[in-house]
């Protein structure tokens, strides 16, 4: 490779590394900061001009350049695997920071506050995933688990499981939430029928379902909100 298409070779100005330290992370463009991942750009191009490139092929959004597979990224001239692996990497630490942020949401105020804890986890998914939230007195979140994984359109879930779980963290609530891949946020026939089911079953528990929740990447369906229970 050309070394005078370097980051090294740049004027002062067209310098993300020396940007980013002179003038702080937040002054920097989404290109110039995946620019610094890859290093260098190919033999015609700099390393900012191959990474807007790279994120105008996902319309300039984040998300959807963290959802491109390794190969998807290496169709891109002068991205190699490791370079590839770099910004995969780096898209999945951001990710599961925005997890870790929502853990100091865990005290459950509105159907919001669950899709802020569950949208990283599942919004994003290929495939369906119903998830419980098991809160305490407090309505605060004390243990959450996936309950199962399926397919594009369907899980399976399994009521008795749910209960023995709740029973096993003393939990008093529980808030059902599952994704739709398909971006609709509408309740199915089925959602409605498992939600009545697990809402019968708390009920001789004395463990209130108190919502179920849909998600999608960029929005959320509440039964309560809704008036579907």
């Amino acid at each position: 490779m050309d070394q005078n298409f370097s980051i090294k070779y740049w004027a002062e100005d067209d310098k993300p590394r020396e940007k980013f330290l002179l003038k702080g992370k937040a002054t920097l463009s989404d290109a110039e900061l995946v620019a610094i991942l890859i290093g260098s750009g190919s033999r015609n191009e700099s390393a900012v001009s191959l990474s807007k490139k790279i994120l105008s092929s996902v319309n300039n959004n984040l998300n959807a350049l963290g959802k491109l597979s390794i190969k998807q990224l290496m169709e891109f001239k002068g991205i190699g695997e490791a370079k590839a692996v770099s910004i995969a990497a780096a898209l999945e630490l951001g990710r599961r920071r925005r997890t870790e942020e929502t853990a100091i949401l865990d005290k459950i105020t509105s159907s919001k506050a669950v899709f802020d804890i569950m949208q990283p986890i599942i919004g994003e998914l290929p495939h369906e995933e119903f998830w419980v939230l098991y809160l305490n007195n407090s309505n605060k979140v004390i243990y959450k688990s996936q309950l199962s994984k399926g397919g594009i359109t369907g899980t399976v879930v399994d009521v008795r499981l749910i209960f023995k779980m709740a029973l096993e963290h003393n939990a008093t609530a529980i808030i059902l939430s599952h994704n739709h891949p398909s971006g609709k946020l509408l309740a199915s026939d089925a959602d409605r029928a498992i939600t009545k089911k697990l809402k019968f079953a708390g009920e001789q528990l004395d463990i209130k379902v108190l919502d179920h929740i849909i998600i999608t990447e960029n929005g959320y369906l509440s039964f309560q909100d809704e008036g579907i229970f």
